[in-house]
């Protein structure tokens, strides 16, 4: 059998001011109670200097079944956003349950030919995951725009949204690497540990389902991964189970360290008081004597608001000390952008 060479990683172009930014439905519908919350999102772009645009899909009341629209319309809407040189970034507003339905309709030529950032989580995570196997796409694992921008970060703390907002411009437009993302109290070491390699994951019923596709990530790619993971409903035993798949798989033998995300409306879960398994049990009970840092309850996914989690980004890990930071830069700036701006500062 002939082993394919992994492409190299695929860095989008550093968004400019007055870039503009779509907001689009990739996965589920809109729905007109979340109305204001995308105009909340939309104000959150523009206040970083973006252009904002919706797409056609995204409209309060279109609904096919769970999605916005067939999986057919929906690939078409995002393959126009893809071969769009005036788009320079796709913000998902929601998840949903959809990408499934269209991987095969995905014009992968049109992201290997102009990289844009793709932001979002919960399904949107499958898109990351399948664009980093055949492109080396950086996928933005971030917040979506109407549960995210528009809504848990509203609810945050104005001290912690400008935090957010600054992590976030300096991801889409900064060509240096970000360094330590922020941390908070929440942090857990739940294994001691450092480690260093690229950040791959997402919702972890995701990563078992890319895996179960032809877009599957080759096993290799996981050799000393950061692997980082969250999980939204169902309960506990599944979640134990989804890890086990993932042991099986041989995947949970090659990553070099674990991030864990807050668990949000999981079933079965205990604390440290009961007879019930917290997450953390879970976790070292299924990675048993593999000796790998993990750092728990760290606040990206469906808990939100989100830190950015970049799918490929090299990234550092310590769990005892409780710090992980980006080592690479997410985005690329062209010469002539930089020159651009040196101008302009003069």
């Amino acid at each position: 059998m002939t082993r394919t060479v992994p492409p190299q990683l695929l860095r989008p172009r550093a968004l400019l001011p007055g870039d503009l930014v779509v907001i689009a439905a990739l996965s589920g519908p809109l729905h007109a109670v979340y109305e204001p919350d995308l105009e909340q999102a939309v104000v959150v772009l523009e206040r970083m200097g973006f252009r904002v645009r919706r797409a056609p899909l995204l409209e309060a009341g279109r609904q096919r079944w769970w999605s916005a629209a067939r999986p057919a319309e929906i690939a078409e809407e995002f393959n126009g956003l893809l071969r769009d040189p005036e788009v320079r970034a796709i913000v998902a507003h929601d998840g949903g349950q959809t990408a499934l339905g269209y991987l095969d309709l995905i014009d992968f030529e049109a992201v290997a030919a102009d990289p844009k950032p793709v932001l979002g989580y919960s399904d949107i995570s499958l898109l990351h995951l399948v664009l980093y196997a055949r492109t080396g796409l950086v996928g933005f694992h971030a917040d979506l725009a109407t549960p995210g921008l528009g809504g848990h970060w509203q609810r945050a703390s104005a001290e912690r949204q400008v935090v957010l907002e600054r992590l976030y411009l300096r991801l889409l437009t900064g060509g240096e690497a970000i360094g330590a993302l922020p941390t908070t109290p929440s942090w857990e070491c739940w294994r001691a540990g450092r480690a260093e390699g690229p950040l791959i994951g997402g919702v972890i019923n995701r990563i078992v389902f890319a895996q179960a596709t032809p877009y599957a990530l080759p096993l290799e790619r996981f050799d000393g991964a950061v692997l980082f993971w969250e999980e939204l409903g169902g309960q506990a035993a599944h979640v134990w189970s989804l890890l086990h798949v993932l042991r099986h798989c041989g995947i949970l033998d090659r990553i070099s360290g674990m991030v864990v995300g807050v668990p949000h409306e999981i079933d079965g879960l205990g604390t440290s008081d009961d007879a019930l398994p917290t997450l953390r049990d879970i976790v070292l009970d299924v990675l048993g004597d593999r000796d790998i840092p993990v750092l728990g309850n760290v606040e990206f996914g469906h808990a939100g608001p989100n830190l950015p989690m970049p799918v490929g980004v090299r990234a550092q890990l310590d769990a005892g000390q409780r710090t992980l930071s980006l080592l690479e830069p997410t985005v690329v700036v062209s010469q002539t952008d930089a020159e651009a701006a040196v101008r302009s500062e003069g």
